[in-house]
């Protein structure tokens, strides 16, 4: 991907990775529910307003928000440079179709804005899609803010 010929900072408004299939099954779904109390939603709201029937269970917005920090982990490779990495939030997020139970998405990833707002700090906003595989209509799309923080990169030259 374009990630690996360019530098973090040269590459806003390139596409830098697009994730592997995740594949959505029921027990992840009915799991994801329980964890977030959101039970009945996933069961029978989403179902009856997608057409689907209860045998095949719609995903919560949240399932398909939360698995962004999978897929930007497998699709933007990091330097060795990186330490820690974090999630700074979102200034839009739109779900825009629902992902069924069996279902596969995956994540791409453009850099739409980057900064170094202070030395070893990095602030990126990155615009998402979430395909779902053999649909025209994505399942969401979202600016999503990270941080990354540098390692001290002194301690790397004198070790190389």
């Amino acid at each position: 991907m374009i990630a690996r010929i360019l530098k973090l900072e040269d590459g806003v408004g390139c596409e830098f990775g697009l994730s592997k299939w995740v594949m959505i099954d029921r027990a992840m779904i009915e799991t994801f529910a329980k964890a977030t109390g959101d039970v009945v939603q996933a069961q029978t709201s989403d179902t009856l307003t997608t057409g689907a029937s209860e045998n095949d269970p719609v995903a919560p917005g949240f399932l398909t928000l939360s698995l962004l920090s999978q897929m930007i982990a497998d699709a933007v490779p990091r330097t060795e440079a990186e330490g820690t990495g974090i999630n700074y939030g979102f200034d839009r997020v739109r779900f825009i179709a629902p992902v069924k139970a069996g279902s596969e998405i995956r994540g791409r990833f453009t850099l739409a804005k980057y900064a170094e707002p202070q030395p070893g700090v990095i602030e990126m906003q990155w615009n998402v899609t979430v395909e779902i595989k053999g649909e025209d209509t994505p399942a969401l799309m979202a600016h999503w803010k990270t941080l990354r923080f540098e390692r001290d990169t002194g301690a790397l030259d004198k070790a190389g």
